[in-house]
C-alpha cells in the first residue's frame, strides 16, 4: 500500500470525505476515483453542450459587434 498525501486540505473537508466513504460503504480511494470521472464526465458534457449549441446571433451580426468594440477600445479614456 503506497501512502499518498493532499496537501493545503482543511481538516473539516478531510472528515467529510471520509465520512462519504464510510457512509457509502467505498474506501477513500474509489471514492475520489468516482469523484473524478463523474467531475470529467460533467465537465466534457457541459463545454460540448456550450461549444456545439446553436448561434444566437449571426456571423454578419458578430462582426459588426467586433468591428464597434475595436473602434470603442481605441477611444480616448477606455484605457488608462
Amino acid at each position: 500500500m503506497v501512502v499518498k498525501t493532499i496537501k493545503n486540505i482543511d481538516n473539516e473537508t478531510w472528515i467529510r470525505f471520509r465520512n462519504l466513504s464510510v457512509k457509502n460503504r467505498v474506501t477513500m480511494a474509489r471514492l475520489l476515483r468516482d469523484m473524478i470521472e463523474n467531475y470529467e464526465h460533467r465537465s466534457t458534457k457541459f463545454w460540448n453542450k456550450i461549444l456545439n449549441a446553436e448561434k444566437i446571433i449571426s456571423d454578419k451580426e458578430a462582426d459588426e459587434i467586433e468591428k464597434i468594440t475595436k473602434r470603442i477600445r481605441k477611444e480616448y479614456g477606455f484605457r488608462v
